[in-house]
Parts: C-alpha cells; sequence; structure tokens
C-alpha cells in the first residue's frame, strides 16, 4: 500500500506569509488544503497518508522529515502559498532530482493549475522548478513543494472553503494520476 505524507507549511509560530489585506496565515490555510486532500486521498484510493501536523503546531524541518522517513513513505508533498504577486503557481523539485520526481511534479502542477484556471485566475506563472530547499535535498522519496496563489492578492479566494476544499482534491487527484489510481 502506498504511503503519502502531506506537509502543510509553517504552523505555530511559524505563521508563513501573512496578508496584509486580511487576517489570513499561510500556515492556516495549508493545513486546511491538506486536510481536505487527505479526506479525498483517504476516501478515493487504496493509500494511507500522513500529515506532519494536523493542526497548529511548530513542526521544526528535521522533525517533517523523520515523520516521512518513520512512516516510510513513499511520497512527500509540501504545501505552500505565495507572499508576493504574479507568480502563479511554483512547484519545485531537489536539484538533479530522479525523473520520477519531475513526473510527480508535472502530474501534480497539472491538477493544481486547472483548478486555478477553472476560476479564471490570472496565472501569470507555470513554472516548474528545482531548487537546493534543504527539505527537497534531504528526503529520499519522490517529492515536490508547492507555492502557489498570493495571500494579498487572492485572499477573498483564499477564505472560500469551497475553493480550498476544490485545491486540496486537486493534490488528491494528481497524487492518485501519479499512481495510476482511478477513483473508486
Amino acid at each position: 500500500m502506498y504511503k503519502i505524507v502531506l506537509d502543510p507549511g509553517h504552523g505555530g509560530e511559524d505563521y508563513g506569509a501573512t496578508s496584509i489585506k486580511s487576517k489570513l496565515k499561510e500556515k492556516d490555510i495549508t493545513l486546511k488544503i491538506a486536510l481536505y486532500a487527505m479526506d479525498f486521498l483517504r476516501q478515493q484510493y487504496a493509500i494511507r497518508v500522513r500529515l506532519t501536523r494536523e493542526n497548529d503546531v511548530t513542526v521544526k524541518l528535521k522533525e517533517r522529515l523523520k515523520i516521512a522517513k518513520r512512516f516510510k513513505a513513499n511520497m512527500f508533498i509540501s504545501i505552500h502559498l505565495n507572499q508576493s504577486k504574479g507568480i502563479g503557481v511554483e512547484s519545485f523539485i531537489g536539484l538533479e532530482a530522479p525523473k520520477i520526481n519531475q513526473e510527480l511534479q508535472q502530474c501534480l502542477h497539472n491538477e493544481i493549475t486547472k483548478i486555478l484556471t477553472r476560476k479564471q485566475l490570472n496565472i501569470v506563472g507555470r513554472h516548474l522548478r528545482e531548487a537546493n530547499h534543504e527539505m527537497l535535498q534531504k528526503v529520499f522519496m519522490p517529492s515536490v513543494l508547492f507555492k502557489h496563489l498570493c495571500i494579498n492578492d487572492d485572499f477573498k479566494l483564499l477564505n472560500d472553503e469551497r475553493f480550498l476544499k476544490e485545491l486540496g482534491e486537486a493534490y488528491a487527484i494528481g497524487i492518485g494520476g501519479f499512481l495510476g489510481f482511478e477513483k473508486m
């Protein structure tokens, strides 16, 4: 059985990006998206899912990686938002990552972009990138780090629970598609 770790970025004392136009904090939005993704994965596929955090607690980077290792995860997905305007969707894999990471990145990227395009958002960038991010370099399984939307400019959308559920489900559908699963 496949084991997936979803990592809702930030948490606890680490707010991540904070909107200057509303009271939104990245840590809260990423957790909601991850919870929706986890629920959908568990309902639709024969997959075990674990989150690096299920509530508003601080989890250090090393502990996030230990969670994935102890769980013997087959995949690690980290979810984040953008602070600055005009980025759209960015996804990152480690430098010189194996081809399987690129395939996972593309599957997830396609599903998330579909949701944002359907909402008729002006998606400026659809960037698939490599980065020397510590999390991506130290995890020894297919892994992708996502940054999307802008917490300052997209705060109305990020306050919409239906949209967050759609976004979480897009992550799940991307994971399922990568694994070759069809919805049950």
